[in-house]
């Protein structure tokens, strides 16, 4: 039987929210009802700038609270620089630190003050410090497939930046479609050409959405050979830089729907989702 990875990022569903503070138990309650339910990772919060992320800024406190006792999934934070990446990595319960590299220049400026280059050299020591913490990172390509900011995008342009972050020692690679632009045509373009050229890297899928156009997507990256997924339940969230407010994250029970369908396997054990899902609606 076929098997995905489902990532699910609670973080990303809460990091906009600027209305009110979601509270450290309630983040807690809802990401320990997650940890009940089979993903394989979960996205769970990020060690950057509280005036960036006020939403975020009780992540090591929210870390603490976890039940991590009878879990198989394990704990990815986003980091946007050196020192998110060394707050993150003296925790033992952090697996992976998640880093946002945008081949959009103008994007990279937007999301972490830096320059490409700049961002290339945060990246690479990054690398180390992961490496000496015994933890991998995960590199999310934004812009991975179009570019609103009119710098230069095409299929070449991720190539060349897969093949340096190859080169790097990046072995998971995340392509995000940061602002819902992705067309099945390109993703299948890019998933099928990447996943044959670059064996030793494990290529994953962050797709935002609108809610009618989710089927396409994640059909034709599995279709694609990728095997590893982002949702948010209920879609929640999303990139805030993204003009069309029904452009969300990759709802994961759309995700699920589609797998069962296909009968593959996701080891998602339905009830807890089911649980965890009403404890979405609560929390949001």
């Amino acid at each position: 039987m076929k098997k995905v990875k489902i990532i699910e990022c609670p973080r990303d569903a809460m990091q906009g929210i600027k209305s009110h503070f979601i509270s450290t138990e309630q983040k807690a309650l809802y990401i320990n009802s997650l940890l009940k339910v089979g993903f394989d990772t979960i996205d769970f919060g990020s060690f950057v700038s509280p005036k960036a992320i006020p939403q975020m800024r009780d992540t090591a406190a929210v870390l603490s609270k976890l039940d991590l006792t009878k879990t198989t999934s394990k704990l990815l934070a986003i980091i946007a620089n050196i020192r998110g990446a060394n707050d993150a990595s003296k925790f033992e319960e952090i697996d992976y630190l998640g880093y946002p590299f945008s081949i959009s220049e103008n994007f990279q400026m937007r999301n972490t003050h830096k320059t490409i280059s700049e961002s290339i050299e945060t990246l690479d020591e990054i690398l180390n410090i992961a490496y000496k913490s015994n933890k991998k990172v995960v590199a999310y390509l934004s812009m991975g497939f179009g570019n609103p900011y009119g710098d230069p995008w095409n299929v070449e342009i991720v190539g060349e930046w897969t093949e340096k972050l190859s080169k790097m020692g990046v072995e998971i690679l995340s392509l995000s479609d940061t602002i819902g632009s992705s067309t099945p045509k390109i993703i299948d373009y890019l998933f099928s050409n990447l996943i044959t050229q670059y064996p030793t890297i494990e290529f994953g899928a962050h797709l935002h959405t609108t809610p009618n156009k989710w089927h396409e997507k994640v059909d034709a990256a599995f279709k694609a050979g990728c095997n590893r997924f982002d949702g948010a339940m209920k879609g929640y969230g999303g990139c805030p830089m993204a003009k069309d407010e029904l452009t969300g994250n990759m709802p994961t029970e759309k995700l699920l729907s589609y797998f069962t369908a296909k009968k593959v396997d996701t080891n998602i054990r339905p009830m807890s989702f089911e649980s965890a899902y009403n404890k979405a609606l609560e929390t949001f």
